[in-house]
């Protein structure tokens, strides 16, 4: 998959940001091309090698039409997810790292859920944190919406199975 400068991409766990360069740098004899990405939730750069797109994940920003479809699970009834922490904090971090935005949407639904009856752990709260910040902005981007306007799409999506949006922190 090859991308633009000035493209809008999304870094599965890390969110969406934005292609500024395409460079090569030689590592002994070997050339390697790499692209440089801002990341918009904090301007953090990182620089990924052609070689490795497909590896970290690397992809487009959903399209529009995807974006419903997500707000449709989102409005669904209750996912059911591993009772055991450990067994779902490690298949929350796979989706996660996967980056499909469904995935994410998942997990957000999932970790909503559970934090309604128990407290969610410190690495918990950060997912849940990550995976909204990452709904929020790629349904902003997609639909060409600001991020106030992703926040209500996102809480009234949830509020018809009941769940409240939490609040950034």
């Amino acid at each position: 998959m090859t991308f633009q400068v000035g493209e809008k991409v999304v870094y599965p766990n890390h969110g969406v940001g934005t292609i500024e360069n395409i460079s090569s740098r030689a590592f002994g004899a070997q050339q390697e091309r790499f692209y440089l990405l801002r990341l918009s939730p904090n301007s953090m750069t990182v620089m990924v090698p052609f070689s490795h797109v497909n590896d970290v994940g690397l992809r487009r920003v959903t399209k529009c039409s995807e974006i419903s479809r997500v707000l449709n699970y989102l409005s669904a009834g209750r996912p059911c997810c591993a009772q055991d922490w450990k067994d779902r904090f490690k298949e929350n971090s796979d989706k996660m790292r996967i980056g499909n935005l469904l995935d994410v949407a998942e997990v957000f639904k999932a970790l909503l859920i559970i934090q309604l009856s128990k407290p969610l752990s410190f690495r918990e709260k950060r997912m849940l944190e990550r995976a909204r910040s990452m709904l929020v902005l790629e349904t902003s981007i997609a639909k060409s919406v600001s991020e106030t306007d992703a926040v209500s799409l996102i809480a009234r999506a949830l509020d018809k199975c009941g769940l409240p949006m939490p609040a950034a922190l």
